[in-house]
C-alpha cells in the first residue's frame, strides 16, 4: 500500500485551540491517520500520513469543515508518498507556538517577507547582492542545502534570533533570501527580520520540498538531500525517499 503524506501549516488566529485538540484527534483517528499535529493560538502545523482518500478527507475538513469554521482557508500544503507508514502513532499536541522562536514581535499574521515561487528562486539566489540564508538546524544543513547558502549553525530554530542579532545588519544586508523545509520557519524568521528593520526579505514559498517537487534536477541549485521529520528521513528531487529511520538519528521535530 502506498501511503499519502501531507505536510501542512497556516498561521491563523485560533483562540480556541485547546478545545480543538480532542475533536481533531478523534477525526484523525477515525480516518486511521498517523503523524504529528501541533495546535497553538497562532495556528496549525503538522505532517500526517494515511490512505490517499483519508488524507483528502482530512485536508477537506481543515479547509472547509465545521471544525475550524473556515479559518484555515489558506493552508500551505505539500503532498508526497511513502511505501511504508512513516509514523508510529498519532499525536495532536498543544504548543505556545507552532514553530518556536520566542519573539512576540514576529507575527506572520501581520507581516511576512515576500514569497518567491520555486521557478523564480534560482534567479534570486544567483544575484550577487543577495544573502542566501538557510534557517534550518545544523544537522539538516549538513545533509543538503542550496549553493552558496549561509549556515547559521544553530541547534534549534529558537536560536535564530540570536544569530540574527549577532551576524545580520540591516545596513549591510539589504536583500536576504531565506529557505527552510516547508516554509513555516521562514515565515517566522522573515517576520522577525522585518520587525528589526531589514528592508528586503524574501522566502521560498513552499520551502525546499516544493522546490524539489517542481524544479527539474538538471536546473537545480540544490545539493544533497532534504531532511524530513519522519521515518523516511530525507527526500531528494521528485520527493523520492532516502535515508535511515528517524529513530536511528535521534532528532526531534522542529518543523
Amino acid at each position: 500500500m502506498i501511503h499519502k503524506v501531507a505536510a501542512f501549516y497556516q498561521f491563523a488566529a485560533l483562540p480556541d485551540y485547546r478545545e480543538l485538540r480532542e475533536p481533531l484527534r478523534a477525526f484523525c483517528a477515525g480516518l486511521a491517520l498517523k503523524g504529528s499535529v501541533l495546535l497553538a493560538q497562532e495556528g496549525i502545523n503538522g505532517t500526517i500520513a494515511g490512505a490517499p482518500e483519508a488524507i483528502d478527507a482530512f485536508v477537506h475538513e481543515l479547509a472547509h469543515g465545521a471544525l475550524f469554521g473556515g479559518r484555515l482557508n489558506n493552508l500551505e500544503l505539500k503532498f508526497s508518498t511513502a511505501e511504508a507508514m512513516p509514523f508510529g502513532r498519532l499525536k495532536v499536541r498543544l504548543k505556545k507556538e507552532i514553530v518556536t522562536l520566542g519573539d512576540e514581535a514576529a507575527d506572520p499574521t501581520r507581516q511576512v517577507g515576500t514569497y518567491v515561487e520555486a521557478a523564480e528562486w534560482n534567479a534570486l539566489i544567483a544575484a550577487p547582492d543577495t544573502l542566501v540564508l538557510d534557517t534550518r538546524n545544523a544537522f539538516e544543513v549538513a545533509m543538503g542545502t542550496f549553493e552558496g547558502a549561509v549556515d547559521p549553525e544553530i541547534k534549534s530554530f529558537g536560536q535564530f534570533k540570536d544569530f540574527a542579532a549577532e551576524q545580520l545588519d540591516p545596513a549591510k544586508h539589504r536583500r536576504i533570501a531565506m529557505f527552510c523545509t516547508g516554509g513555516i520557519r521562514c515565515e517566522k524568521a522573515s517576520a522577525h527580520l522585518l520587525a528589526r528593520g531589514f528592508a528586503e526579505v524574501y522566502h521560498l514559498k513552499g520551502g525546499i520540498l516544493k522546490y524539489l517537487e517542481e524544479v527539474p534536477e538538471a536546473q537545480s541549485r540544490w545539493r544533497g538531500e532534504c531532511f524530513v521529520f519522519d521515518e523516511r528521513v530525507a527526500l531528494s528531487h521528485g520527493l523520492r525517499e532516502r535515508g535511515l529511520r528517524e529513530q536511528e538519528l535521534g532528532h526531534d521535530r522542529d518543523e
